[in-house]
């Protein structure tokens, strides 16, 4: 007998390809549990993903999925929501998927307000392809492409995706499970272009090479170095240095796209009618 949320899983896929101590499993948990919280219908939801160690979730959920290219989940995820806007699309990437290749997607996505709820795998690396630094990767980290370490300061993707347009943003961390779980949910039910941010762990292409122990390890610096929304208001930008916060960090309210292309279809055909 199934519990709750093993439902929503392919368990005849399980056990999972990841790594031990990779964080995905628990961003993935986290996932299943909001599905569970907000009752999602199965048939009526589509997950999509792109290429990469987290997009690989894709395909141990029981869902209407596809597994897309790299950094075009956002495109396909659009044209599915464009052609049935009655469907839940769930979008989930990683850092270098989400902000690198697939960048352009995201913020024309934000900008768009399309009802899409991107959930982005952020740790740090790419972790399948080989361990190269992508957009995410801290500054002065290592990685296989930066052996001195990187000079390249990484984005704040919350902070893009709200200077782009996004209506519904959040971060949450592997250590903070529960409160993922439910930023997912509340990005599911937020109508508009929704992105949650999950820091999650890679022991081995990153946590190695930069010295960060393994998956508890790493674990324990999310919860050392995570500071709640709420406190870090009254925080200093000097006392934040170094810190990233979690929790629900923007929501508001914007015409949602597809909402507004078939109020412009109504309005053509109608015109075309009274000619």
């Amino acid at each position: 007998m199934l519990n709750s949320t093993e439902k929503y899983l392919r368990t005849e896929k399980l056990p999972h390809i990841w790594c031990p101590g990779c964080g995905n499993g628990i961003v993935l948990g986290a996932m299943v549990r909001a599905f569970e919280k907000i009752g999602c219908d199965q048939d009526n939801t589509v997950i999509v993903s792109g290429i990469g160690c987290s997009s690989r979730a894709a395909g141990y959920m029981d869902f209407n999925t596809l597994h897309t290219t790299h950094g075009r989940a956002l495109a396909f995820a659009t044209g599915i929501k464009m052609a049935k806007p009655e469907l839940n699309v769930f979008v989930l990437m990683g850092d270098g998927d989400a902000a690198s290749i697939g960048g352009n997607h995201l913020i024309h996505a934000s900008r768009r307000n399309i009802d899409l709820t991107a959930i982005i795998f952020n740790n740090q690396i790419y972790g399948m392809t080989g361990g190269q630094y992508s957009p995410l990767t801290p500054l002065e980290s290592f990685a296989t492409t930066a052996p001195y370490h990187t000079i390249e300061r990484s984005f704040d993707l919350p902070e893009l995706a709200r200077a782009a347009g996004a209506t519904y943003i959040a971060r949450s961390t592997t250590y903070h499970a529960a409160m993922l779980t439910n930023l997912i949910a509340a990005g599911a039910k937020h109508k508009g272009f929704s992105l949650i941010e999950a820091v999650t762990a890679c022991p081995v292409s990153f946590g190695r090479r930069n010295k960060m122990g393994g998956g508890y390890d790493m674990l324990v610096w999310q919860k050392e170095h995570a500071v709640f929304v709420d406190k870090a208001k009254s925080m200093t930008p000097e006392q934040l240095q170094g810190k990233f916060v979690i929790g629900e960090l923007y929501r508001t309210k914007a015409p949602e796209y597809t909402e507004v292309y078939d109020r412009l279809i109504a309005k053509a055909q109608g015109k075309s009618k009274g000619e």
